[in-house]
């Protein structure tokens, strides 16, 4: 484990859920703090909603415009492949940010923070054990299901002038940073769970809950 500022301890008992989006993360992570009495984080709505000012101001620092890039530059106009890169590239930052959230968070039981952008390559340096991360990536089957049923994996929800290609685009971008997060984890030896619907969430959950079990304390699953 790196040196890190952690003034409240925080980060130290912090339980951490990465991987991919649509493959239950959030589900999860709530049903394993239903069980537990634990706090979670969910990392996406933070970066979505708390962390814009931030965002702003770093462009504004950066000389970079301050305005979200219109929907058709980033789902419409670009590669998959580029619009990966960009946010592959991008979350280092963001990860920063979600730092600073947790640092914040005095408990005296683990926090679980769930999200897309909790890279394990980030994530790994804070661990005194890597037990303390999992991995989730949905199978593609699983993730086709997922578009199926799941409005908001189904739908872009942006104003484009073509949508069947932002959200084409969009679900290969999800694909690539999918299969980052998955060959990242394995190179550092952090456990990747493959989620492809033979099991429901709860059960998943119970399959976590048994991987973080050295830090859950002697609370049991309802």
């Amino acid at each position: 484990m790196s040196e890190v500022w952690d003034p409240h301890g925080s980060l130290q008992r912090t339980l951490w859920i990465g991987g991919a989006q649509w493959s239950c993360k959030t589900t999860v992570a709530e049903i394993i703090a239903t069980w537990h009495g634990l706090t979670v984080y969910h990392y996406d709505y933070h970066d979505a909603r708390g962390h814009q000012d931030r965002r702003i101001a770093r462009r504004v620092a950066l000389g970079e415009p301050v305005e979200d890039p219109s929907p058709d530059h980033v789902w419409v106009e670009r590669s998959p492949e580029e619009t990966a890169a960009e946010t592959l590239a991008d979350f280092p930052v963001r990860f920063a940010w979600a730092l600073d959230d947790l640092r914040a968070l005095f408990t005296g039981r683990p926090v679980i923070a769930e999200g897309w952008g909790l890279r394990p390559e980030l994530v790994a340096p804070l661990l005194d054990s890597l037990r303390r991360m999992v991995v989730l990536v949905p199978t593609e089957e699983f993730r086709q299901h997922q578009i199926r049923t799941l409005p908001r994996a189904g739908s872009l929800n942006a104003p484009v002038t073509d949508s069947a290609r932002a959200q084409a685009n969009r679900i290969d971008r999800d694909r690539l940073i999918a299969r980052s997060a998955a060959q990242n984890a394995r190179r550092l030896g952090i456990r990747v769970i493959e989620v492809d619907g033979a099991l429901d969430a709860t059960a998943v959950a119970a399959e976590v809950a048994e991987h973080f079990a050295p830090y859950l304390g002697s609370a049991t699953a309802a």
